[in-house]
């Protein structure tokens, strides 16, 4: 597996584990962004957008666009199970015991 697909599914999960962590499950696209950085993901507010748009696509989170620049994402039950490590999707890295 290539460096890049490594990142990009430890990226989904980390997103997912961002949002399972909330009291609400949701966050928006710049806070994500900040968290991503601080875990070692410097990436781009368009990538952030761009994982939103694949993890809503396979049924993980929903996402809200608010005044046509703020991207919300809120997980759905499927998208807590997988980041706890009761379901897994290829594409989102399964996280490890204990982690």
């Amino acid at each position: 597996m290539s460096l890049a697909k490594l990142l990009e599914e430890d990226r989904r999960l980390a997103i997912l584990r961002l949002l399972e962590s909330q009291q609400g499950y949701h966050l928006n696209d710049s806070v994500v962004q900040d968290a991503l950085s601080r875990l070692g993901h410097a990436v781009s507010r368009d990538q952030v957008r761009a994982d939103f748009a694949w993890l809503d696509e396979v049924g993980l989170l929903n996402v809200e666009v608010v005044l046509d620049r703020v991207h919300i994402a809120k997980l759905t039950s499927r998208g807590v199970d997988v980041a706890k490590g009761l379901a897994t999707v290829p594409g989102v890295k399964r996280p490890r015991p204990g982690d």
